[in-house]
């Protein structure tokens, strides 16, 4: 399918039809009235006594990254699972603890998904977002939520605050961003000062694919024998997402957030490629997601505090149609309801002793319309209270988290009680005023979920995954550049396995797996100025990750690479700022891994690099600004895969239009 298809034709006569008011407005001289601070603050990246990784909102629009998950991936230490285009699942392992010991945290209300623990990235869209960031271990905020405390790492999304020029009181923004593959992305941004002390925001967004894209079929896994050109087929996606926000400011050191977010998909899954079978898939998943939250924050001189509230409906919905008329036909749907609650709390004692407190309590509800366990109910209960010293450079921190979690299943007598104390404690010293060491350790727990103890399973006592993480590292900041060089070890025992019993469909989850993984992260940050119009910007990652399995002596596999860990990966990103077209391209590189626990040649996988490209221009014109982004998504035309069998996109194209009045 050619690039150029209608869309893109649309596209390029709006630019063509704006030059001219472009070219018009260049020489225009605009005074401009003072702007509202903000009090939104990206976490801290070198002075922490975690690893911490955040990529904010002027990040995020100069490497164009769409979704959560293209944020994330460019980050150190984390291993992405895609399954391809746009509409496909993705999920991430940081550190090698497993996708389960990853939270998602949106405006600090943790994303939580009992049915199966794992959270699709590609759900979540950056078009309102301040900043993402990745805290592994702990975040270091004063007021974070136990859930946040109980996390491996956390990823964070913050959304954009309204700010406004003195004498304004309504922003718009409207964008449409069109690609290959009959990619379609309109987007409205809508903010409004109802007066001195309310604002409120209003984000609407849709997204569409066809997602049919070519892509080679290699005969041998070492991708050098026999090939051939195919076509994904039922790949399509169209999702609808809209955000609302209120914010209110009862006093100045006194705030109340609330937030409805509403998302309605469609996915159509292509299934496995395999060779010499091409037929095309018969699944689709639907999913509507609903919650509404509050926060209400006080910040005082001595005492801080906030209060949390979330209430969620998750409607999942799965066919397989290819036997619609048979006793094989499946059609699955899943219902979770979530209300959540939570309070922290935050005492300066004295100028070099904190300490902080959280309580949260939730309850968690599916009902399923499968035979066995249609009705689960699961109520949590998650205590923390923290200690802080810190003076002349030296910091010290440690908490204690206690964890409650009590299963209700509606045809079951034995029900699980879950119960745990898990520590953290870490140090952090900082030398002159560039350099700062650091080290953590901490405990996670992590209770078994729905689909592991009652779902497709036969149903026995499973204990809680419990991870161990070790971390020793260094940063040091200058004036043009910043790094960070970080070693961890991570012990995962417990691990939860599925074994298969008398056929695929019933399984058996055991307590089998142990993993060792011994890892080395680095980042790197450099910015310049090369003349008064032009700047440099320059960002390096690179990842090892010696995750091996410690299971069984006397299993195969034993001393093997975890499946789908690479031991060396990396990115890097160069951007060449200017008052005529910034320039920016980005490479991310994953080096050779294993789909399969045992590793060998067969299961080898190789290693890869994709290349990307980006020129972005932003025009005053007489009434608002006008931003132009073209990209051109892996350059080389490599062909790839995260997932076995599961191609990703070769060379694709995407062109992004913005007005903000």
């Amino acid at each position: 399918m050619s690039v150029f298809n209608r869309y893109w034709k649309a596209a390029l006569l709006a630019v063509f039809a704006a030059a001219p008011l472009a070219l018009q407005a260049q020489d225009t001289v605009r005074s401009l009235d003072e702007v509202e601070v903000s009090s939104q603050r990206a976490p801290a990246t070198m002075r922490t006594a975690v690893p911490t990784q955040v990529m904010d909102i002027e990040k995020i629009e100069a490497q164009g990254a769409l979704q959560l998950s293209d944020a994330i991936k460019q980050m150190a230490g984390v291993t992405l699972k895609d399954y391809g285009g746009i509409g496909g699942l993705k999920t991430v392992s940081a550190r090698g603890l497993g996708t389960q010991f990853s939270t998602l945290t949106i405006d600090g209300v943790a994303v939580d998904n009992s049915q199966n623990g794992q959270v699709d990235l590609g759900r979540y869209l950056l078009g309102n977002a301040a900043y993402v960031s990745l805290s592994q271990g702990q975040q270091q905020e004063s007021l974070i939520s136990a859930r946040a405390y109980a996390a491996g790492n956390v990823i964070s999304l913050v959304s954009a605050e309204p700010r406004f020029f003195l004498a304004e009181r309504t922003n718009l923004k409207v964008g449409m961003e069109l690609g290959s593959f009959n990619m379609l992305s309109p987007t409205l941004l809508w903010e409004q000062k109802w007066s001195k002390r309310l604002k409120s925001s209003l984000w609407v967004n849709y997204i569409k694919s066809d997602g049919d894209y070519p892509f080679t079929l290699y005969y041998t896994l070492d991708h050098k024998g026999k090939t051939s050109r195919e076509q994904r087929l039922h790949s399509a996606m169209h999702m609808f997402t809209a955000d609302a926000s209120l914010f209110y400011t009862i006093a100045r050191d006194n705030m109340l957030t609330a937030k409805m977010h509403y998302m309605r998909g469609m996915h159509q899954l292509p299934g496995p490629v395999q060779l010499y079978n091409q037929l095309p898939s018969a699944e689709n998943t639907r999913e509507e997601v609903a919650f509404g939250q509050l926060r209400w924050r006080v910040e005082r001189e001595k005492v801080k505090w906030q209060l949390l509230a979330k209430a969620q409906q998750t409607w999942d919905f799965y066919e397989d149609s290819a036997a619609a008329n048979s006793t094989h036909y499946l059609h699955n749907e899943y219902l979770q309801r979530e209300a959540y609650l939570s309070g922290s709390g935050a005492w300066s004692a004295t100028e070099w002793l904190d300490i902080n407190a959280s309580v949260d309590a939730a309850s968690n509800w599916l009902n399923s319309n499968l035979q066995q366990r249609y009705e689960v109910q699961r109520s949590s209960l998650l205590g923390v209270a923290d200690v802080r010293m810190h003076r002349a450079g030296f910091e010290a921190r440690a908490h204690l988290l206690a964890t409650l979690i009590r299963d209700r299943v509606v045809d079951l007598d034995t029900l699980p009680f879950y119960h745990r104390l898990s520590p953290y404690a870490s140090l952090m010293y900082t030398i002159g005023n560039g350099t700062t060491l650091r080290y953590f350790y901490k405990e996670t727990y992590r209770a078994p979920n729905f689909s592991e103890l009652y779902f497709f399973t036969m149903p026995r006592a499973l204990r809680p995954e419990c991870a161990r993480q070790h971390n020793i590292g260094v940063t040091h900041t200058a004036e043009r550049w910043g790094g960070t060089l970080d070693m961890y070890y991570n012990r995962v025992t417990d691990k939860i396995i599925a074994i298969p019993t008398q056929n695929m469909f019933l399984w058996s989850m055991q307590n089998i797996g142990k993993a060792e993984i011994l890892g080395v992260d680095a980042t790197t940050d450099m910015s310049f100025n090369v003349s008064t119009y032009q700047r440099i910007n320059f960002h390096l990652t690179y990842s090892f990750q010696h995750a091996v399995d410690r299971s069984d002596r006397n299993s195969k596999s034993y001393g093997h690479q975890i499946a789908y860990t690479p031991r060396h990966s990396g990115g890097a990103s160069l951007r060449w700022e200017n008052r005529w077209v910034n320039l920016g391209v980005s490479a991310m590189v994953v080096g050779e891994r294993y789909y399969r626990m045992q590793n060998s040649d067969a299961t080898r996988m190789p290693a890869y690099c994709d290349l990307g490209l980006i020129a972005d221009r932003k025009i005053d014109l007489r009434w608002g600004t006008m931003t132009i982004q073209v990209q051109v998504l892996n350059l080389l035309d490599t062909q790839y895969e995260v997932v076995r069998s599961y191609p990703m996109m070769g060379r694709n194209y995407r062109l992004k239009i913005t007005y903000e009045l």
